[in-house]
């Protein structure tokens, strides 16, 4: 048996790394279909600098009061759906506070966000706090990582305070059916937490489930009860499961503000893989993040969607239903269709430092499709008065790119690595240095 897992496994690498040439067809059944440069079709990019109309936008002015409402308007009716107009003020509570957790490095807070008036769902989500001791001591208001995570608080790290999350989590190959107390810390090579403190940030973290479960039905359990919403009368852009993550983020913002430790004009907002989908649409959203950060958000992330490679639009509307909004499944297929792609998504964010990342390995994501979208987003940077993406070609693995705009390709498979991070925060720095 170990004879057969070894040429299994030496079978497996070959297959990795063939040659695009040696595939003869573009077969859209074939696995092998999605490493192929050569079978993305031609497209046509919506230009960003220009309205629905097609007049010019020269100029900042009118890309804030005309070009950049329309945009997200498109985005709201054809991708993430709308929130509905119910507005509901957010309710915070403290748990928990140590100042001298992990052994003194750091002060660790657990607060409730809710919603205010609706006691019977609230509060609905805990978000978990890291902040550097020694800043505390010198009076310096913490920079924060903001990101959800994607089984619960308790598996970031194995300190036995954090609170264990009670809500629903899936079962897939991590989490393996085990219930919420064996969970504590399998999440921890994905949250370098004490890396973070040690450069002098802070992390926030809100599980995903807290807000809107990862499941088809997830969206009637929460976000659309929360707003009053009924599950047999959902409008087609009504939004979906990334819609209700970003809005979370957002709470958790609101917290932040209020929270005089923390410096809420240092906050850079981070996702990986669908919740870096929900990072980036809460970054074009709500310009309060300083920075925002997309970790392998692949397809309605910050891939083009135009050039039909990798995870397709019918693909993610079939396996993930609740995602986006009803709308987003017209474009099955049809991808050429859409008014928009996500280049513009990435440049609703312009003026305010971007980075995207991606991985050799995960074609499903289209790290091309990434840079790519990151690239054309750029004229819309510049005409706001700052650099944009600093190359024009797709860089060498591992070597990243930094300007206003950052990227990089890594090696290796999808998943958020310490190479990562340590990128990110090398980005931060570099921005909130001259703030």
């Amino acid at each position: 048996m170990k004879g057969y897992h070894i040429i299994r496994t030496i079978l497996r690498k070959v297959v990795e790394h063939a040659p695009f040439r040696f595939e003869s067809a573009c077969d859209p059944k074939s696995k092998r279909y999605r490493r192929l440069e050569a079978c993305v079709p031609a497209y046509t990019l919506p230009d960003p600098l220009a309205t629905f109309d097609g007049a010019p936008v020269g100029d900042a002015k009118t890309w804030y009061e005309r070009r950049r409402p329309e945009l997200l308007e498109c985005f709201r009716t054809s991708m993430y759906g709308h929130v509905p107009s119910t507005s509901l003020a957010t309710a915070i509570s403290d748990i928990s506070v140590d100042e001298h957790a992990l052994n003194g490095k750091a002060i660790r807070k657990e607060v409730q966000i809710g919603i205010a008036g609706r006691p019977e769902y609230s509060p609905t989500m805990t978000l978990l706090l890291y902040l550097p001791n020694d800043l505390k001591k010198q009076g310096i208001r913490v920079p924060v990582f903001l990101g959800l995570n994607f089984f619960g608080n308790h598996t970031i790290h194995w300190d036995p305070a954090i609170s264990i999350n009670r809500s629903w989590i899936p079962d897939n190959s991590i989490a393996r059916g085990r219930p919420p107390d064996k969970l504590r810390g399998i999440q921890t090579s994905s949250w370098p937490l004490e890396f973070m403190l040690e450069r002098g940030y802070g992390l926030a973290t809100i599980y995903c489930g807290d807000i809107v479960p990862d499941r088809r039905d997830g969206l009637y359990l929460s976000i659309l009860k929360w707003f009053g919403g009924e599950a047999d009368n959902i409008a087609a852009d009504s939004l979906g499961a990334i819609g209700g993550w970003a809005w979370g983020l957002s709470r958790a913002m609101d917290y932040i503000e209020q929270d005089e430790e923390l410096d809420a004009r240092k906050v850079a907002v981070i996702g990986h893989s669908r919740l870096g989908k929900a990072a980036l649409w809460a970054g074009a959203q709500d310009e309060r993040f300083a920075i925002v950060i997309s970790n392998e958000s692949g397809c309605g992330g910050a891939a083009l969607s135009k050039r039909k490679i990798g995870e397709s639009v019918a693909e993610i509307n079939s396996s993930f239903p609740h995602w986006f909004c009803d709308n987003f499944k017209h474009y099955n297929d049809k991808e050429e269709a859409l008014p928009v792609d996500q280049h513009e998504l990435i440049a609703l964010i312009a003026p305010r430092p971007v980075y995207i990342a991606s991985a050799q390995l995960d074609l499903h994501a289209d790290p091309m499709g990434e840079f790519l979208a990151t690239k054309h987003a750029s004229p819309v940077y510049r005409l706001l008065g700052t650099s944009g993406l600093p190359v024009e070609e797709l860089p060498a693995v591992n070597v990243p790119v930094m300007g206003t705009m950052g990227y990089h390709i890594r090696k290796g498979r999808h998943g958020i690595t310490l190479f990562d991070w340590s990128r990110f925060i090398e980005f931060a720095d570099m921005h909130f240095k001259n703030r």
